[in-house]
């Protein structure tokens, strides 16, 4: 009798850990968001304090669509190229979820460094990037230096999937203080 007590309570024990280890899995599998699709800006695009000069033409943060592709870890985010001359009529940047840097060299200087971080919800998607690039000196335009710009995105997707907000904050050495602003995209497709 003993011994079917003891292999009795250890069953009983087995099957306790292998529930909490169950349920402890399911409540760490959270949703994670799918910002996967094409999306159209809802207003026109007004980057607070003119920021334009730190991006390309064709940059997402310029780009009143963009189509955004999700893999397992990377997602892929496709915008027309508006710069006159371009080469290439779509700019293609690819962004690893994983926190891996991503580099993007445009040529001339122009270059962007960015990683994602998903929150821990899997509700929003917090993209950072360093933008370098030439610009003129003031008063001397013969004369380039290095400007960096600095910029946190805040991606948001509405409950419904419709909408994409994405709030920005900057900071340059071009410029004092830091700029803001928000974009939101509605699902074009």
């Amino acid at each position: 009798m003993n011994n079917r007590t003891y292999i009795l309570f250890s069953v009983l024990v087995l099957l306790g850990v292998f529930y909490f280890v169950v349920d402890a899995q399911r409540k760490n599998d959270t949703h994670t968001t799918n910002f996967s699709g094409e999306w159209k800006a809802k207003e026109p695009i007004s980057i607070g304090g003119n920021i334009f000069c730190s991006y390309v033409g064709g940059d997402r943060m310029n780009s009143k669509t963009m189509k955004i592709v999700k893999e397992s870890d990377f997602i892929t985010i496709e915008s027309p190229n508006t710069d006159s001359g371009a080469k290439q009529a779509i700019i293609i940047e690819q962004l690893y979820i994983d926190g891996k840097e991503s580099q993007m060299n445009h040529g001339q200087g122009n270059e962007k460094k960015s990683s994602v971080k998903l929150s821990d919800d899997g509700q929003t998607m917090t993209i950072q990037s360093i933008v370098n690039f030439m610009t003129a000196t003031p008063y001397h335009v013969d004369v380039m230096k290095k400007a960096t710009t600095n910029v946190t995105e805040v991606w948001k997707l509405s409950s419904d999937g419709k909408q994409l907000t994405i709030q920005a904050n900057a900071k340059s050495n071009i410029w004092e203080g830091e700029r803001s602003w928000k974009t939101v995209y509605v699902r074009a497709n």
